[in-house]
């Protein structure tokens, strides 16, 4: 048991040394977006799947509320799984739209879709990527290696963050990070004068 703890361990260090070599010009470009997007008054629009939910909420909570520093607070939605407006969507439409409904009441031209997708094959992600893609909504996807659904729905304009990795485990671990690099380097860039 004790060896299988240290294998997780190393497991996880070598994904995260991997990441810390491919991944900072992607990070660097999600941030600039972001930080340009909150500067113009529009919102961060946030979505995961599955396990990926979690992430999803951890951003829009660091958005919302702070990260570290005590600040003003962001303009960020979380298209939401766990309320009765979801019900009420999934009870009348097809689940592969329910992700969609919310996000064309409220997206806007200038705001941004972030979404959580390790495995990238999720319906629901890809349908709302696609109506972003057609109201020329910039995205920010954090997803995994191997991940060719979601390549395909991307323009040039979009970021791709991906965990070099297949294993959903380190892949969720990855973006957890990536959120909080994220969310440390949009106060740096807004408040470092503070």
């Amino acid at each position: 048991m004790l060896n299988k703890i240290k294998d997780l361990y190393s497991e996880s260090i070598q994904t995260q040394i991997s990441a810390s070599s491919l991944l900072p010009d992607s990070i660097f470009l999600a941030v600039k977006n972001m930080v340009t997007c909150l500067l113009r008054g529009n919102k961060i629009i946030v979505c995961g799947e599955g396990k990926s939910y979690a992430n999803a909420q951890f951003l829009v909570a660091n958005l919302l509320n702070r990260y570290e520093l005590e600040r003003p607070t962001f303009p960020s939605v979380l298209l939401s799984l766990d309320n009765a407006v979801g019900a009420a969507i999934i009870s009348d439409r097809p689940k592969q739209q329910f992700y969609q409904r919310q996000f064309n009441a409220i997206a806007q031209q200038g705001d941004m879709l972030v979404i959580f997708a390790p495995l990238g094959n999720e319906e629901i992600i890809l349908n709302t990527i696609n109506d972003a893609v057609n109201k020329e909504i910039n995205i920010i996807a954090l997803t995994g290696a191997n991940n060719d659904h979601i390549q395909g729905f991307l323009t040039e304009q979009d970021i791709e963050i991906i965990a070099p990795t297949t294993k959903e485990s380190r892949i969720l671990e990855q973006h957890l990070f990536i959120i909080n690099a994220i969310c440390e380097l949009i106060d740096y860039s807004l408040f470092s004068h503070s």
